[in-house]
């Protein structure tokens, strides 16, 4: 060897550039290590590609090591994907792995359960890393869920089907990816999860009927759409399991992951159009939608009208419940955390709410809006439009949330605005001189509890329950308190009734 080219090999030793003698790998012989025993990779609906899911393999050796084989046991007829160390496919060969250094494998599945017995829903395979008697495994585990899908068809250009849902202000139709309902799909029961694709819309004079223990996901940028003459029924009842909440109708994303449960924003909206009629929803959870239900109107569009009781709405990105120009009766409603509000109103309508719970502690972003925001005009419209709000009554509700004023009016000094609070908390924390906030004046505001502590059970989970330290206790209207005598949980009210839509128990 030259001068020169011993000079160079030392100066690459000394920067530390592979001056290794022996460049052979051993070959392993069971010592690795790993970040999880066993993989679940949770629930996912038949035909849905599951979330990604990360193994870390740790070698704990001072020695540099290879892996003779990692890989599925049932090879390239296993139902899960890999990626090892950036490199997809089923099984590899020869994979190094440095001294007390790692590797990640990334899994994913996306089942059929039709490719399996009638009665198996859990499939799993064997992750394998070596061979012979040296050879260690990690189970992979998934359950799968049979659902009906709901979707839209695709026509003869490869496009999806869509539906006018509007029009916009020049006059063309505004359109989203969806289809109409056919008779035999207008009855959801509990039979099986329902998977929604784009908007599934109610025709004109049909109702569409929720059976008690419903479950209904919905895509990404996906809903309900109930078009005018046409109706909603969701007929919960109250269940027996606070945690299984066996007899509640949930509408929810399609992503079942843990992960995902608390996500706003993964869907779409319940949408009832202007001129739907008679929806009725009692004992629904809505979550993780972007609005989680629009009863749209118009300042000349027939308002449609909503009787809503025993319903939670928590995690919209933007609004839970939005009424334009619309009828709303409620009793016995939770709405929770909201991008913007728990409850908006614009152009106007007519609102009824007994025993409600707006409370909006939004923590996934921007600060948020009041928790209630009322208005009798339509935002952010090229024209000035108006409608009267001609009722929006609060009884026995509590208003409250994470920041100073939860409470926010805004009228165009044209059309009526008629608001009432009677026997609610509610926090509103700034002086002003504006007469709305006037929380003296009897003709709008009787026995408030203006800055009041509800006490909630946990604020972090959106546990609106109320602790043994809640200004609500023994605080309501008790008239009022008579037309939903028992609590969202089905706990009776009928004595010292509280504000809100729980009853506090001792035992909570």
């Amino acid at each position: 060897m030259s001068r020169n080219m011993a000079a160079l090999f030392s100066l690459i030793c000394i920067l530390g550039l592979s001056c290794r003698k022996d460049f052979d790998f051993e070959r392993s012989q069971g010592q690795l290590l790993f970040s999880k025993d066993t993989v679940f990779l949770d629930t996912v609906f038949t035909g849905i590609s599951s979330s990604t899911y990360t193994l870390k393999v740790y070698n704990p050796t001072d020695s540099d090591l290879r892996i003779p084989f990692v890989g599925l046991l049932d090879g390239e007829n296993s139902g899960y994907r890999l990626n090892v160390d950036g490199l997809p496919g089923k099984e590899f060969e020869n994979v190094p792995i440095l001294a007390r250094d790692s590797l990640y494998v990334f899994i994913e599945t996306t089942l059929d359960i039709s490719d399996f017995n009638q009665n198996q829903f859990l499939y799993t395979d064997i992750l394998r890393f070596g061979s012979g008697n040296s050879s260690q495994d990690v189970p992979l585990v998934t359950l799968i869920r049979d659902a009906v899908f709901l979707y839209p068809a695709t026509l003869a250009d490869g496009s999806k089907e869509t539906i006018s849902i509007g029009l916009n202000p020049d006059g063309s139709d505004i359109s989203v990816q969806g289809f109409y309902l056919q008779p035999q799909q207008l009855n959801f029961t509990s039979d099986k999860p329902y998977v929604v694709y784009g908007y599934a819309a109610v025709p004109v004079g049909e109702t569409l009927n929720m059976a008690a223990g419903s479950r209904v996901h919905f895509h990404k940028e996906s809903g309900l759409w109930v078009g005018p003459g046409a109706s909603l029924e969701v007929n919960g009842a109250l269940s027996t399991d606070p945690i299984g909440l066996e007899n509640e109708v949930i509408f929810e994303g399609d992503r079942l992951e843990p992960e995902f449960s608390d996500v706003p924003g993964q869907w779409g909206s319940i949408w009832l159009a202007p001129g739907s009629v008679n929806n009725t929803v009692s004992h629904l959870t809505i979550k993780n939608a972007t609005v989680g239900l629009l009863a749209e109107g118009g300042a000349e569009a027939t308002p449609p009208t909503l009787e809503i009781s025993n319903t939670q709405i928590y995690n919209s990105a933007l609004v839970n419940l939005w009424g334009r120009n619309s009828s709303i009766n409620g009793k016995n409603l939770v709405s929770g955390n909201a991008g913007n509000a728990s409850f908006y109103v614009d152009l106007g309508g007519n609102y009824r709410f007994v025993h409600a719970t707006f409370a909006n502690y939004w923590s996934n972003g921007p600060g948020t809006g009041a928790a209630v925001q009322l208005n009798n005009f339509q935002e952010n419209s090229s024209t000035a439009s108006g409608a009267d709000l001609s009722r929006a009554f609060f009884g026995n509700c509590i208003v409250a949330g994470n920041t100073s004023n939860e409470l926010f009016f805004n009228n165009n000094g044209v059309n009526t605005f008629n608001f009432n609070f009677d026997h609610c908390i509610i926090q509103f924390g700034s002086n002003t001189e504006d007469p709305l906030y006037d929380f003296q004046d009897t003709s709008r505001y009787i026995n408030i509890q203006l800055n009041g502590d509800p006490a909630f059970l946990n604020i972090v989970n959106q546990d609106f329950r109320l602790s043994q330290d809640s200004d609500a206790i023994g605080n309501a209207n008790p008239f009022l308190a008579q037309e939903v005598i028992l609590d969202l949980s089905g706990n009776d009210r009928s004595v010292q009734p509280d504000i809100g839509a729980w009853q506090y128990l001792p035992d909570e």
